[in-house]
C-alpha cells in the first residue's frame, strides 16, 4: 500500500506532495519504481481527494501499471490506510509505504516482508540516531536522552494483514504511523535495518536532496590557469593573440602572451592534461618565440584527442597597461575562434600594489569549462 493522499502543505509546492515533480517525474512515480521492483503481488495507491484522476493517469501510463489499484484516500494518513486495508486479504502480508520516500530501494521492501513472515510481528525499518537528542520544553532543555535506545523509523512498515485490520478497527486518533496503531492494539513490533535513501520528503530542502541524488552528475569539468611575465620594453607586446604597437612588451621564452598562456593552462587543467610548462616548456628550443595563440589551438587539439570539448572560457588581465577595453572585442573574437567556444575577457588593476601595480609586469587568470565530447554543449 502506497500512501499518496497527503496535501504537502509543509512542502509548500501548491499541489499534493505525491504529484510534485522531481527530476522530470512525479514523486509518486519514482516511489513506484522501488515498490514494483520488489517481490510484491499487487499495489494499492491511496490518491489525494483533489487529484484521483491524475494519479490514475500516472499509474496507467506505466508499463507495470496493471499491478496497481488506485483508491481515494482520506483526510488523514490513518484514514487513507484504513480505506486501503478494506480490500486486503487477512491472510496476506501487507507493507505500508509513504509515497514521500521516493528513493526507497526495492531491497528494503523485501527485507521487511521477509521479517514479517519469519516473526509474525509488525516490522519497521529503523536507523540509529546519529545526533545527541535532547528533550525540550519550549526552548529549555529538560533532559538528554540515551540515543542508543532511540531510532528513526521509516517505511515500508510490514504487518500480518489481518492483525493490522483488527488494530485499525479499534484505533483511536492521533497515530503518526502504522506501527503505533498496531502496538496500541497489543501487537508486537520489531525492527530491521533501514536505508539512508529511504528518507521522507517534508521540506523544500528534502526535495533538493532528492533531485541531487536523481540527477546525473554534471560532466562539465573546471580548470584554472595563471600566468605572469615581467615587462621588457625592448620586446613588442603580444596579448590576447594581438600585437600592441607602442606598448612595452613582456619577457619570456615564447611571445610572453600571458592571456593565451593562462587560457592554455586552464584548458589543459580542466581536462587533466598537465600544464603549459609540461607540454610546451622553455626547455624546448622549438617553442622559442612561439605565438601564444598557437599554444591555445594546440591545447584544444590535445583536448579533442583526450575526448573533451571546451564549453566556455573566462580570462581576466591584471595590469596597468595596456587598456583592454578598446580592443576587447578583437580579443574575444580571436580567442573564441581558436577555442571553439565562447571566451569572455576582462581587465583590472591592483591599485598600485605588487609587480602589476608598480607596472613591472602583467598577469592573467583564466577559468575554463570542458566536457566530454559526447556530452559537450556550446553555451550561447
Amino acid at each position: 500500500m502506497v500512501v499518496a493522499a497527503g496535501d504537502g502543505l509543509r512542502l509548500g509546492a501548491g499541489m499534493p506532495k505525491a504529484l510534485v515533480p522531481v527530476a522530470g517525474r512525479t514523486m509518486l512515480d519514482w516511489a513506484l519504481d522501488g515498490v514494483l521492483a520488489a517481490d510484491v503481488d499487487r499495489v494499492v495507491v491511496t490518491a489525494p481527494a483533489a487529484a484521483p484522476a491524475a494519479v490514475e493517469a500516472l499509474v496507467r501510463a506505466r508499463p507495470d501499471g496493471a499491478r496497481v489499484t488506485v483508491v481515494a484516500g482520506g483526510s488523514t494518513r490513518q484514514e487513507s490506510v484504513a480505506v486501503a486495508l478494506a480490500d486486503v486479504d487477512p491472510g496476506e502480508v501487507v507493507l505500508v509505504h509513504d509515497a514521500a520516500r521516493p528513493l526507497t530501494p526495492s531491497s528494503l521492501f523485501d527485507r521487511v516482508r521477509a521479517a514479517v513472515v519469519v516473526t509474525g510481528a509488525g516490522v519497521v525499518p529503523a536507523l540509529g540516531a546519529a545526533d545527541t537528542i535532547k528533550e525540550v520544553d519550549g526552548t529549555e532543555v529538560v533532559a538528554t536522552l540515551d540515543r542508543s535506545r532511540l531510532a528513526a523509523v521509516q517505511t515500508p512498515q510490514g504487518f500480518p494483514a489481518g492483525a493490522l485490520q483488527r488494530a485499525y478497527a479499534v484505533a483511536g486518533t492521533g497515530h503518526t504511523d502504522d506501527a503505533s496503531v498496531f502496538a496500541a492494539a497489543g501487537g508486537a513490533v520489531t525492527t530491521v535495518l533501514g536505508e539512508p535513501d529511504a528518507f521522507k520528503v517534508t521540506t523544500a530542502w528534502d526535495l533538493r536532496r532528492v533531485e541531487q541524488q536523481l540527477l546525473p552528475a554534471s560532466p562539465v569539468r573546471t580548470g584554472i590557469g595563471i600566468d605572469v611575465h615581467a615587462v621588457d620594453a625592448d620586446r613588442p607586446l603580444h596579448l590576447g593573440g594581438l600585437e600592441w604597437p607602442g606598448e612595452a612588451g613582456l619577457a619570456g621564452h615564447s611571445d610572453a602572451d600571458v592571456v593565451c598562456h593562462a587560457v592554455t593552462d586552464a584548458l589543459l587543467s580542466a581536462a587533466g592534461l598537465g600544464d603549459l610548462g609540461s607540454r610546451f616548456g622553455v626547455d624546448r628550443a622549438e617553442e622559442a618565440g612561439r605565438a601564444g595563440l598557437d599554444f591555445v589551438t594546440r591545447a584544444v587539439g590535445l583536448l579533442a584527442d583526450a575526448g573533451f570539448s571546451p564549453v566556455s572560457v573566462a580570462v581576466q588581465v591584471v595590469g596597468n597597461r595596456p587598456h583592454i577595453g578598446p580592443r576587447r572585442d578583437e580579443i574575444v573574437a580571436l580567442l573564441s575562434a581558436a577555442v571553439g567556444a565562447p571566451v569572455a575577457v576582462a581587465g583590472t588593476t591592483t591599485d598600485g600594489l605588487g609587480l602589476t601595480g608598480r607596472g613591472e609586469g602583467v598577469a592573467a587568470v583564466a577559468t575554463a569549462l570542458v566536457a566530454p565530447r559526447a556530452a559537450g554543449r556550446r553555451l550561447p
